[in-house]
């Protein structure tokens, strides 16, 4: 492992986050973890699909910097292997970040698709993947995740999400949100009725002044899957054409505390300006 920075003083390794870092390029595989042991995390590897399940298995990591490309298993189905995994033990999802050669905007959306929380498409700068490692990890910390702050419940019909336990419902089940699609629905409930553009939803929710916004239409898509009765037809997450995305439904914060009411906004009648007949890039 590689020295700390100048005047870094490192956590003990009880605290310190533990990253898997998945890549059969030896030499882009060896800088990715010398940068994510620098900035003070420890570093497993893995060189194919296979050992990145046994590694995971054996030592759960806090995260996964997954490529796209590998032998044995590429890292699309190491990634629905570990969200099956951890669904079935009922854990949360465990975030990962998908590194791609490819640019294609396909490879990002089905990297997307199968629940990575975030993607860097190579070459990149490993001081940019660190930044994004920071930020994803730093989103599984109520205190260090600006959308979740505070401890009043969400509700909105029979959705129910507790920023403070990062857990969500939908009537008596729970759902099984990645990161970011926790974080949209927090920011989503806390703006009931509000036209959001996805450029707002990427700064907001995301934390990024730029990148891709199929991130964004790819997150609204899979949540649509977990909290609509019809995610073809959605009644919920309204598409606002030209602008970006609403949720049109009635909540209320309450306070965990006192359980009482401390904002009420009734949902807006997405009227004819609404096409829920499918998803579309708006």
């Amino acid at each position: 492992m590689a020295e700390s920075m100048p005047g870094q003083d490192l956590p003990s390794d009880e605290t310190r986050h533990r990253v898997l870092v998945v890549d059969d390029d030896r030499t882009v595989a060896e800088v990715v973890c010398d940068y994510l042991a620098r900035a003070g995390y420890l570093v497993d590897g893995a060189q194919d699909g296979p050992a990145a399940l046994a590694r995971a298995a054996a030592h759960r990591p806090d995260l996964v910097v997954l490529d796209l490309m590998l032998p044995g298993l590429d890292g699309i189905e190491v990634c629905r292997r570990l969200r099956a995994a951890d669904h079935e033990a009922g854990r949360p999802p465990l975030p990962v970040v998908m590194l791609t050669a490819r640019g294609e905007e396909a490879d990002r959306i089905l990297g997307l698709e199968v629940g990575a929380d975030d993607y860097v498409t190579k070459p990149f700068s490993p001081r940019e993947l660190v930044l994004r490692v920071q930020s994803v990890l730093r989103r599984t910390t109520v205190a260090g995740a600006a959308v979740t702050a505070g401890t009043g419940r969400l509700v909105a019909g029979d959705i129910t999400l507790d920023p403070a336990a990062r857990r969500a419902f939908r009537g008596e089940r729970e759902l099984a949100l990645t990161i970011r699609e926790f974080d949209l629905l927090a920011f989503l409930l806390r703006h009931p009725g509000q036209a959001l553009s996805r450029e707002e939803l990427m700064r907001r929710v995301w934390g990024w002044e730029f990148g891709d916004l199929s991130t964004v239409t790819v997150h609204v898509r899979r949540l649509r899957e977990k909290v609509e009765d019809d995610p073809a037809a959605p009644r919920l997450i309204s598409t606002v054409w030209g602008v970006g995305y609403r949720f049109d439904t009635a909540a209320t914060a309450i306070d965990a505390g006192t359980s009482t009411s401390t904002s009420t906004s009734t949902a807006i009648d997405t009227g004819t300006a609404i096409d829920t007949a499918q998803e579309r890039t708006p």
